[in-house]
């Protein structure tokens, strides 16, 4: 479509002016603000049909439409969670809607369906986002979400006969389940049922309660809740010896957290070990009463802490793995050991520690790349790693702690030679003089004479790392001869908190600065030109491309 004959839907102005301490701030698309008024829908409807106008009159359109089917159409595999009854997997054939849940009873045998979420909606929207096992692997919990929302019902399947129970939980979000070890049922969050609490604002309130299966929703008994600080969130979990419950406590965004517990073996109440709000803690395990927490308390790029709750006292604390200049991205216990993951260079690398912090080794991943998910438990000796990078597909490795070897247990195969190009990182200058990471991933023997179709992608923001990530469409557009470039911004926690510090509030046009650079660099070494350049964002990414749009 000429240029000329793309012309806008008009954009009514209004007369809008906050006045913020004396300075007018004019905001002329305040009602663009309401997404369900009838003018927003008439304004969304004229902009998609412009935008289908010029996208039905693209050539390649329909061939780029049947290669991304086809790319996207490959066996998915998630981890393994070893539990009583066997290895509990998802797996996506191809292009179903949502995973399916399956079982194997040992690693070499075939496995046997055990939820198929596909078949619970006629449009496959209704989604499994978590599940958990009962002790005894009999009695499944899992939570399903309908079309994305962030609210969830928690039903119970019987395993042993296959039946699914009567009991269904209603009201919850960000809630996972946790089974007593009785197997008698399990603690769970939610927030108060339309006119329950009539003059509460919407999402505050959570609380805690308790689930015996067999019973009806409405006799859960309330086992914490805290009216005096309604907008508190809480994530209930029972310590894999079963003798606490522990809370993680959180409130909206804040990186920061509490800790709470109860000993499940008394009638006591709960203890607020952590509730100073000084920091984030994780608590990863515990050795009776002494518990193992993840924290940036004093150490912007993390740290692993013990803290005996017989002598709780801060100048009690022990560091068992201190500060790094890499920083944390997550850690477990499997095989009586610390599982740590660190950020180096804005990609995954992975570090076993013993006990008493002493190092122990490291377990080299294919490539430079993401751990995306991780699945052991303190007492086994196998640890489940979903890996993958720019052009290596989400593969499934498992580490045997007693052999030392990180072998592949599941990679799947696409119709794509991954072999015919190449990953570069670089670091570039950001305005203020500040080292940039940027990854290029590109067909090998490409020329840089400035010509080449180049796809832009950033985020920067919220504390959110952006490793190498897999995608088939960018697999469609590296065969085109497009390079992918990926920068790992200031907003994100690349490199800990610092980081994530000098892309936020006051220092968010950092993070324009720094996506502004990447394509500057990008031109100055003739990767690209103006007009070869897209920049692409999504969510906070979205609000990043428009910026920069805006400002050059």
């Amino acid at each position: 479509m000429s240029r000329k004959l793309f012309h806008y839907p008009a954009s009514r102005q209004s007369d809008v002016v906050d006045d913020y301490h004396g300075t007018l701030v004019a905001d002329p698309y305040r009602w663009l603000e309401d997404p369900v008024s009838a003018e927003t829908k008439v304004w969304v409807a004229a902009q998609n049909e412009l935008t289908e106008s010029y996208l039905t009159e693209l050539t390649v359109r329909a061939e780029f439409a049947e290669r991304l089917t086809k790319l996207w159409d490959y066996p998915k595999y998630n981890v393994l969670r070893k539990r009583a009854g066997g290895y509990f997997f998802q797996f996506n054939d191809g292009l179903q809607n949502q995973p399916v849940l399956y079982r194997q009873a040992a690693l070499d045998d075939a496995p046997e369906l055990v939820l198929d979420p596909n078949g619970l909606s006629d449009d496959g929207t209704l989604a499994m986002t978590m599940y958990s096992l009962s002790k005894d692997g009999r009695f499944l919990a899992y939570n399903l979400s309908q079309s994305g929302s962030d609210w969830q019902a928690i039903h119970v399947l019987d395993l042993e006969t296959g039946q699914k129970l009567d009991d269904v939980i209603q009201w919850c979000k960000f809630t996972p389940t946790a089974w007593t070890h009785d197997n008698a049922g399990f603690f769970y969050a939610r927030y108060p049922a339309p006119g329950e609490m009539p003059e509460a604002p919407p999402s505050t309130h959570h609380r805690v309660y308790y689930h015996t299966l067999g019973t009806p929703q409405s006799d859960d008994a309330l086992v914490y809740a805290r009216p005096d600080a309604p907008d508190l969130g809480f994530q209930p979990y029972v310590t894999e010896d079963g003798r606490f419950l522990t809370l993680h406590v959180w409130e909206g965004t804040d990186r920061r957290s509490r800790f709470y517990y109860r000993d499940l073996e008394s009638s006591g109440d709960f203890v607020r070990l952590l509730d100073d709000l000084d920091a984030g803690y994780e608590c990863i395990g515990n050795d009776g009463p002494v518990f193992y927490f993840q924290t940036d308390l004093d150490a912007e790029n993390g740290r692993i802490i013990a803290i005996d709750t017989t002598n709780p006292a801060r100048e009690h604390w022990q560091e068992r793995i201190p500060e790094q200049q890499d920083a944390i991205a997550f850690s477990l216990m499997v095989n009586d050991q610390f599982v740590v993951v660190r950020l180096h260079n804005a990609h995954h690398r992975l570090y076993i520690y013993n006990l008493d912090g002493t190092f122990d080794r490291e377990i080299e991943l294919p490539t430079a790349g993401t751990i995306f998910e991780i699945a052991g438990k303190r007492k086994h000796n196998e640890l489940f790693i979903q890996f993958l990078s720019f052009t290596y597909p989400p593969t499934v490795l498992r580490y045997d702690f007693t052999s030392g070897e990180l072998q592949t247990y599941r990679q799947p195969q696409l119709d794509f030679d991954p072999s015919r190009y190449e990953t570069t990182q670089v670091l570039y200058p950001s305005k203020d003089g500040t080292q940039i990471p940027l990854f290029l991933t590109y067909k090998k023997g490409i020329k840089l004479n400035g010509s080449n179709p180049t796809l832009l992608y950033g985020y920067g923001g919220f504390n959110i790392d952006m490793t190498p990530i897999f995608s088939p469409t960018r697999l469609a557009w590296l065969e085109r001869g497009g390079i992918y470039a990926h920068a790992c911004l200031r907003g994100g926690n690349e490199f800990g908190e610092a980081w994530h510090q000098a892309g936020m509030l006051a220092n968010k046009q950092n993070v324009f600065d720094d996506f502004i650079s990447a394509a500057e660099w990008l031109i100055e070494n003739k990767y690209t030109r103006k007009g070869r350049l897209a920049i692409e964002g999504r969510s906070n990414g979205g609000l990043l491309v428009a910026a920069c749009m805006v400002q050059r």
